[in-house]
């Protein structure tokens, strides 16, 4: 059975940050760096070689695929930051509806500004996302 090939790396959070271009992108990521361990109490670490996670949890397909993944985590890209975990929950549908501009894609949702969305319910959301703890999964 394949490994996902994203796994918790040594590489500091700091030295990717500050390589994030461009400068409004490299801000944002920071400030959602502050957020999240705000809300969750937990360090960030790389996954990877582009995204910054915190927690983590164990998952199991009904094909029998398994393997660990961040409970909530985010990759600065150029054009938006994908944030990963917070739409796989109970209850991220109804809190996504009031986030506000995103798009959404297979297992993240997309921001292209960070000062566009309703903070109170990217807290709501992170939150309910690093609650979570191993489970069977749906795909």
């Amino acid at each position: 059975m394949a490994q996902n090939t994203t796994q918790p790396t040594d590489q500091p959070v700091e030295q990717f940050l500050s390589g994030v271009e461009p400068e409004r992108r490299r801000e944002e990521a920071w400030r959602l760096v502050a957020l999240i361990e705000e809300v969750t109490g937990a360090s960030p670490v790389m996954w990877g070689t582009s995204i910054v996670g915190f927690g983590h949890h164990h998952y199991r397909y009904a094909s029998g695929r398994e393997g660990d993944w961040m409970n909530v985590g985010f990759s600065p890209r150029k054009a938006q930051m994908s944030v990963y975990g917070i739409q796989d929950h109970p209850g991220a549908e109804s809190l996504l509806a009031r986030l506000g501009p995103h798009t959404t894609g297979a297992g993240c949702v997309y921001v292209k500004r960070l000062d566009a969305v309703d903070e109170g319910v990217l807290r709501e959301l992170v939150e309910l996302a690093f609650q979570r703890g191993d489970h069977d999964a749906t795909a």
